[in-house]
């Protein structure tokens, strides 16, 4: 069974810095190629074949959380060393490997933007495969948030370049925040402290759920406390297709919640699935709720996706880098005030 549980290091990509800020296609560097989702392994066919592929498969293809069906956190492409030209280092995502009794130094290296950019690479370098075996087992987490962060931050770019203008006026004006999403998403639906945000085509949709309540004790953050804001304001808000349903979290299933600081505010993840009642419809989510000490008040980016029949994972991992794109206009006063919060939350209540 596999040791790596993905959800326990989701959290740990937010420490560890991957691209300089240079503009894509400059310089010396190519355009990164490839899928969202996909790492280049150039190992060796015995290495792959034997307890290195091993470990490398159970970490990076392990099963993502919180999705309808299995999907592997990164579909991973094996190839041997003689194959790695040109073609194969311009990829977006790449291990290599040096597993040999003549390697100088055992060790790991992550670099970014050798070929191409914006490129994550690491080098593993073994004298055995046991060795091999201990030196990724060691970094494991690291190698996955690393990989994680990459692809995050690849569509954050991407949504900074070109995004919505007018849903950002408006979350800018009538919020006090900004969340930047790409052009094609729009405005469903809108209340004083709560706005919809959808994007739709006859086969899928995407969308965000921003909504704020007032901060007066740390019971805002816990699990329960969440879950019956989030539901009150969905079926209020998020009408099904036929009479009578509404949008609604999955409780079948538990809900998956990681604390962590954004932008230096107080904040709470949480992942898991989204129903709609008395109808059929469904599919996975992740949620931000971040402290806005200035303003006493909870803001909540709940962002959601159904595609029926499809792979979720990379639409999931669009709308995760959306919300965490959340900023508050009035953040300078936050940074005064998270220098002198000591939060702690109880998360079972």
């Amino acid at each position: 069974m596999m040791k790596l549980k993905f959800y326990n290091v989701i959290f740990l990509f937010i420490f560890i810095g991957f691209f300089s800020c240079s503009e894509s296609g400059t310089g010396i560097y190519k355009n990164i190629t490839g899928k969202a989702g996909e790492v280049v392994v150039v190992i060796s066919k015995q290495s792959w074949e034997g307890d290195p592929g091993t470990v490398i498969r159970e970490t990076l293809a392990q099963p993502h959380v919180a999705l309808p069906q299995d999907e592997p956190v990164f579909d991973i492409i094996n190839i041997p060393h003689d194959a790695f030209k040109d073609i194969f280092k311009s990829t977006r995502n790449i291990i290599q490997t040096d597993i040999s009794s003549n390697t100088e130094e055992e060790g790991i290296v992550f670099k970014d933007n050798i070929w191409a950019y914006p490129q994550a690479t690491v080098q593993i370098n073994a004298k055995s495969a046991a060795g091999f075996v201990e030196i990724f087992n060691e970094n494991k987490e690291k190698i996955l948030s690393y990989f994680l962060a990459a692809e995050k931050g690849r569509l954050t770019m991407n949504y900074d370049k070109h995004h919505e203008k007018g849903i950002l006026n408006t979350l800018e004006r009538d919020f006090g925040v900004s969340i930047k999403v790409p052009p094609g998403f729009r405005i469903m639906a809108q209340k004083n402290y709560f706005m919809w945000m959808q994007y739709d085509t006859p086969e899928i949709f995407q969308g965000i759920l921003l909504y704020t309540f007032p901060y007066v004790s740390d019971s805002a953050f816990t699990i329960n406390y969440q879950l019956m804001v989030r539901d009150s304001i969905m079926k209020a808000n998020v009408p099904g297709p036929t009479e009578g349903s509404y949008m609604s979290t999955e409780k079948s299933i538990d809900q998956l919640t990681s604390f962590t600081r954004l932008n230096g505010n107080y904040a709470n993840e949480m992942r898991g699935l989204w129903r709609v009642e008395n109808d059929f419809m469904g599919g996975p989510y992740i949620s931000l709720a971040v402290l806005d000490a200035a303003g006493q008040r909870v803001v909540a980016a709940f962002a959601y996706v159904y595609a029926p029949g499809k792979d979720k994972r990379n639409l999931l991992r669009q709308v995760e880098a959306m919300v965490y794109s959340l900023k508050f206009n009035n953040q300078t006063e936050n940074d005064k005030l998270n220098r002198q919060i000591d939060f702690e939350v109880n998360i079972e209540g």
